[in-house]
């Protein structure tokens, strides 16, 4: 079962799983989230959030769709609106 979080994720380590390609963020092989640590095994589904401002559309947030070494399945996101020293990467939801 699904279930909502909206938690900030932090980046652990330097491993990726995948590369940077100049138009979305590179997903970390490890986040942790609170006292979890959630190690990124395959990304299933990439997809993109915008927002429009005083007639502009913006780019809000990339979003991923993973499957965890231990089979769980969140719903991550990266955050480009993300104000300085604010969390990038969200955990949205988690299928466990």
């Amino acid at each position: 079962m699904r279930k909502f979080v909206s938690r900030p994720l932090v980046p652990a380590g330097e491993e990726l799983v995948t590369a940077a390609d100049g138009s979305a963020p590179p997903v970390p092989r490890t986040f942790l989230w609170d006292e979890r640590r959630l190690v990124v095994s395959t990304v299933l589904r990439t997809w993109r959030s915008s927002k429009n401002d005083r007639g502009d559309t913006y780019l809000k947030r990339h979003w991923f769709e993973v499957e965890t070494a231990d089979g769980a399945r969140p719903e991550v996101y990266y955050d480009r609106d993300a104000r300085r020293g604010r969390p990038r990467w969200w955990l949205y939801t988690i299928d466990e």
